[in-house]
């Protein structure tokens, strides 16, 4: 059963990379917005959609239970993908990038179609904040922690998930030219029936479905519990609040990376050009293949040197994760630099939409180093906001750990938007100009290594006084 759990997050990660992975392409493409405009709102409906887990999982753990707000949340993300679909079908929205002399249809319509693309997206991420949350703590939950061999397992359960999650992403990989890439009303539908047609082979650990007497004995020490849950996510905050630099670094690749990428050569052979989202697949592909070899032989070694089950502490994981995204970003920003004397060089500084001659795969160390960082990061991530906080507040737990990239998308989302009119003010030349070869994303990507090298510093700091719950091994 725990195979049709990560088959359903498959389905979802395809769908959403879909989007996600094309949507600035289509913005500063179809819509006509600038570059800065574009990565603003690609940043803002992510963290706004993983912002949201909060509300689902609270929705779940205390009034309706997890399975029943996963149905709800894939009906709501199917009616999103639906809509949508019907946003980008219709050939007015090109009408955007034309003269409106020229346009070939009413100006009211365009606009409706606009308004109706943006509700839909944010449907879909109303539909992640019920789906999210509750899925992954739906399908640990069916591990026994006090059994000695399912403890073990539930390691490994994290990592394999992860691995399922980005495997749907290089399953979404659409060519940037194509309208908008809705395509996973029936992966939904899959996503929708599975949990449905199998209900019967699950545990249900949720205190929501409790039977009346249970949840009447509970009550009596509901105050005493209640500060106990209070406390308990509270010596979460620390981590949390040092692992937002991350989030606003991972906020990159979807927006300013894939940017980069189009005014790169990026053809092979003589016929075939690599779409410009297609580059974000270079990370998953680091992801799947770093995953297999860090559970079945990093793990295994580790664990003898150690004695920790899982190899070494989800706190030193995290920060292993964060100590390579420094390097990323220190990477990336000598790459666009190296990317930026190449365009002045051949004296294409005042032509953006002349291919730099510069190879697609001077931005593939960037990428790599990118993917490591991420199954570090982000499976330490679930894994210790599921496991540290009270059985009851599971869906919650890993709610708090989406609400970290939820707030680091709004808060790149404000970076990029302040940077922008703090660099132009006066008349000066903008960090993220419509034109990338006047940019200086090198400048971004510096400030990012700086605040990254802050935040591990203070991760560690807080991270040497953390006491695990349940008996885990401190960092």
């Amino acid at each position: 059963m725990n195979v049709f759990e990560k088959g359903v997050e498959v389905a979802e990660r395809i769908t959403f990379y879909g989007i996600s992975g094309n949507l600035i392409s289509f913005l500063t493409g179809k819509l006509g917005q600038s570059t800065a405009m574009a990565a603003a709102n690609v940043n803002a409906w992510g963290g706004v959609a993983q912002l949201l887990p909060i509300l689902g999982a609270v929705m779940a753990d205390s009034f309706v239970g997890k399975y029943y707000t996963i149905i709800a949340a894939s009906l709501i993300y199917i009616l999103g993908l639906g809509l949508l679909t019907l946003s980008a079908m219709p050939p007015s929205l090109s009408c955007l990038n034309q003269e409106r002399s020229s346009m070939s249809a009413p100006e009211s319509l365009v606009h409706m179609q606009v308004i109706l693309f943006f509700v839909a997206l944010y449907l879909v991420g109303i539909g992640l904040g019920g789906h999210k949350p509750c899925v992954q703590a739906f399908g640990a939950d069916q591990f026994d922690q006090e059994d000695p061999i399912e403890s073990k397992a539930k390691s490994s359960f994290f990592n394999w998930w992860y691995f399922g999650v980005c495997g749907g992403g290089l399953l979404a990989i659409r060519n940037r030219n194509a309208k908008l890439p809705v395509v996973g009303d029936n992966e939904q539908l899959v996503q929708e029936t599975v949990p449905h047609n199998g209900s019967r082979q699950f545990r249900f650990l949720d205190k929501a479905l409790l039977p009346p007497e249970n949840s009447n004995r509970s009550a009596k020490v509901c105050s005493e519990s209640e500060v106990e849950e209070a406390k308990a996510v509270l010596r979460l905050f620390p981590v949390w609040a040092t692992s937002l630099v991350f989030a606003i670094v991972f906020s990159q690749p979807p927006t300013f990376f894939t940017k980069q990428g189009i005014t790169l050569d990026r053809s092979i052979g003589s016929k075939f050009v690599i779409p410009a989202a297609a580059l974000q697949c270079l990370i998953g592909i680091c992801i799947v293949t770093f995953i297999p070899i860090y559970d079945r032989v990093l793990v295994p070694v580790a664990r003898k040197l150690t004695g920790n089950p899982a190899g070494i502490s989800m706190l030193q994981r995290i920060g292993t994760g964060l100590f390579i995204s420094i390097f990323t970003m220190a990477v990336a920003a000598v790459i666009e630099r190296k990317r930026l004397m190449v365009a002045v060089q051949h004296g294409l500084i005042d032509l953006p939409h002349i291919t730099i001659p510069m190879s697609i795969w001077w931005l593939l160390p960037q990428y790599v180093f990118f993917g490591i960082s991420e199954a570090f990061t982000m499976v330490g991530l679930q894994e210790f906001f599921y496991s540290q906080v009270p059985n009851e507040l599971r869906s919650v737990g890993l709610s708090l750990y989406l609400s970290i990239f939820g707030l680091g998308g709004l808060l790149s989302s404000f970076l990029v938007s302040l940077i922008n009119k703090a660099s132009s003010r006066g008349g000066g030349e903008s960090w993220f100009p419509d034109n990338l070869n006047r940019a200086h994303l090198d400048y971004f990507y510096w400030l990012l290594a700086g605040l990254s090298t802050i935040g591990l510093g203070l991760f560690i700091y807080f991270a040497k006084s953390y006491i695990y719950n349940k008996r885990k091994a401190p960092l």
